[in-house]
């Protein structure tokens, strides 16, 4: 069976097992994929690279290498969130040639599982996973229907209306005293608000809202522009698109001596709107942990 491109994932398996030991055994998700990105020097045109849904491709990749670690033993999946390294994978290597065995590994024991459906190549189970459906940090198969409506209908809005839907997003997040400015004189910001983080300590927080389409990404010059906007007027900057933001404009706003800014992309949009039910109703399902029931069997 010729190699299908769909099934690069595999490559990530091993780098997962590395940046775990140089995270100390255990990371979150994002930590262990921008480690595997910078053991790797991924190019930034990969990092950079979207799904239909607006899901990060690279990361997504990560997190189904992950799970097949996971069914192999190489890492534990008891602490919801946290990615950890097990004793069987403390010193465990594995290169590409490896990492495609075990995933074809799974594919037989997983299509020999699925009764009511007919076989499926590798090509075929390959096409689902990276086109079809995604893969969250926390092991759950995604549907990305709604995600990729939900993205054509915020890119749909008036801007002014994406500030209001920002507003109410970021009040449902514990923001106060919220109000945009908008204006020709606002200096590219779009509202300001008040977050307060114990009964001592508040910010001011300015925030700025791109309704981008997915393929024009914010650059490393909006971010260092917004940035030089906060300078004497806020504690806090938070800039929100439903595009993407490019490899420079994400190290531009963590850059190391520079006033930090939180980045809120389209997949991570999606996710708050999500967690805080904004205009969607939650149908419960549940996917079966075959791996669980490997305990059981003769």
């Amino acid at each position: 069976m010729k190699k299908n491109k769909k099934s690069e994932f595999v490559k990530w398996m091993g780098p997962i097992l590395d940046a775990l030991r140089t995270l100390g055994g255990s990371g979150t998700p994002k930590e262990v994929s921008k480690k595997v990105a910078e053991i790797l020097d991924v190019p930034d045109e990969i990092l950079e690279a979207k799904l239909k849904s607006g899901v990060q491709r690279f990361h997504n990749q990560v997190c189904w290498a992950r799970q097949y670690l996971v069914w192999e033993g190489y890492l534990d999946s008891t602490k919801r969130g946290i990615w950890t390294i097990s004793k069987t994978g403390e010193n465990k290597t594995i290169d590409e040639k490896e990492g495609r065995e075990i995933f074809l590994k799974w594919v037989d024991i997983h299509t020999s599982r699925r009764k009511n459906k007919e076989d499926s190549d590798d090509d075929e189970l390959v096409e689902s996973i990276d086109e079809v459906e995604s893969i969250s940090d926390n092991n759950t198969l995604i549907n990305l229907d709604h995600r990729e409506e939900l993205l054509k209908i915020l890119r749909l809005m008036s801007w002014q209306n994406f500030e209001k839907f920002s507003l109410l997003l970021l009040r449902e997040n514990g923001l106060t005293d919220l109000k945009l400015t908008g204006g020709s004189k606002d200096d590219g910001i779009d509202g300001v608000g008040i977050l307060k983080v114990n009964p001592f300590v508040t910010f001011k927080v300015l925030f700025q809202c791109k309704r981008y389409g997915e393929k024009n990404p914010v650059q490393r010059q909006h971010i260092a522009e917004f940035r030089n906007s906060l300078i004497g007027r806020a504690d806090k900057g938070i800039f929100i698109t439903t595009s993407y933001f490019t490899a420079d404009a994400i190290r531009e706003a963590s850059r190391e001596g520079a006033q930090a800014i939180e980045l809120v992309d389209s997949e991570k949009l999606v996710e708050l709107i999500e967690e805080n039910e904004l205009g969607l109703e939650p149908i419960k399902s549940f996917k079966i942990k075959y791996e669980f029931f490997q305990q059981f069997e003769k």
